[in-house]
C-alpha cells in the first residue's frame, strides 16, 4: 500500500532521505571507493533477504540509493523500512 508524502517525511525526518518523483533517495559518502562497494554489497544482501531492491548508483567515494515500489509505483511502508535498515548498515 502506498503512503502519503507527509507520512514518508514524518517517518524519515531524522534520517536525511528526500522524497520526490514517487521515490525516496539518499547519497552516502565514503573515504574510499572500496568502502562504498562494501556498503553496496551489504545492501544487496539485505535487499535479497527482503525481496525489495533499491536502485543503486555507485560514484567515486559515494553511493546514491533510490527506493520505490516498482509494482505499486510509489513509496510503501516496506520502502521506508528498507531506508531505515540501510541507514543502520551505514552507521555500523
Amino acid at each position: 500500500m502506498l503512503i502519503s508524502p507527509d507520512e514518508i517525511n514524518k517517518s524519515l525526518s531524522n534520517y536525511g532521505w528526500e522524497y520526490k518523483s514517487k521515490k525516496i533517495t539518499k547519497t552516502y559518502s565514503f573515504k574510499t571507493y572500496l568502502d562504498g562497494i562494501d556498503f553496496v554489497n551489504k545492501i544487496a544482501e539485505l535487499a535479497e533477504k527482503n525481496n525489495h531492491h533499491p536502485d543503486i548508483y555507485i560514484g567515486w567515494c559515494s553511493v546514491n540509493i533510490s527506493i520505490t515500489s516498482h509494482d505499486l509505483g510509489g513509496v510503501t511502508t516496506n520502502c521506508v523500512r528498507l531506508a531505515v535498515d540501510i541507514d543502520s548498515i551505514f552507521e555500523k
